[in-house]
């Protein structure tokens, strides 16, 4: 059996912004078995909440956090914009539609368009839970077509299906959350450490190499 790698994420995940780095260090490593996105819809759908100023607080602080891990920006322009923007829900269901829509029409950019899906948000301020902002980012990045396709309402079936998708990769990897990094191999799929993703992913290819190679997965 040919390993596999699965990253599961939410375009609003903080956590999975401050990784953004890593995954894109892993989609441009050579050598590793194939990478795979899968949203889960964590914030999408029954996810979703509303922004009010006590979660806007606990985001920030949160965001903080993870600042200091990753070196990401968390700016003054997002904390102003997107985190006091009380009148528009916390809701990752646009975004997620967007990225799927990238996925329909050009699977080899997902991890580009959620990069800049994220640092519109993160770094810009921008709000990325309005699809018109999501299609100008998207025809900024040449992919006009998927920005299109994203309001096509027979899309509606993929976004639901690549979410259950994601939520049983998730179950199955007993993941702890977004993100999540899994390989599949021949012994079933097995949540790998996400730390080298926020420190230094290249730990994590030499082991990688090895299985893509045939190894056994005796020393993750």
């Amino acid at each position: 059996m040919t390993a596999s790698l699965h990253y599961l994420y939410d375009p609003l995940c903080g956590w999975c912004y401050g990784a953004a780095p890593g995954l894109r260090a892993l989609t441009k490593a050579e050598g590793l078995p194939p990478l795979t996105l899968h949203p889960t819809g964590l914030f999408a759908g029954r996810g979703a909440r509303p922004m009010d100023r006590h979660f806007a607080a606990y985001a920030w602080s949160n965001d903080q956090r993870i600042a200091a891990l990753t070196g990401q920006i968390f700016s003054e322009a997002y904390r102003s914009g997107p985190l006091a923007s009380f009148d528009r829900p916390f809701d990752s269901t646009a975004a997620t539609r967007a990225l799927t829509a990238v996925h329909r029409v050009a699977p080899a950019r997902e991890a580009e368009a959620l990069a800049a899906i994220q640092s519109a948000r993160f770094v810009d301020g921008r709000d990325v839970t309005d699809p018109a902002v999501l299609a100008d980012i998207l025809s900024a990045l040449g992919l006009g077509e998927a920005a299109g396709f994203a309001a096509d309402p027979t899309l509606d079936a993929l976004v639901e299906r690549r979410a259950a998708e994601g939520r049983a990769l998730l179950a199955e990897a007993r993941g702890n959350g977004v993100p999540t990094l899994a390989l599949r191999t021949a012994e079933g799929l097995t949540a790998l450490s996400s730390e080298p993703l926020y420190r230094n992913p290249e730990s994590l290819f030499s082991t990688l190499r090895r299985i893509a190679d045939g190894a056994v997965l005796s020393s993750l």
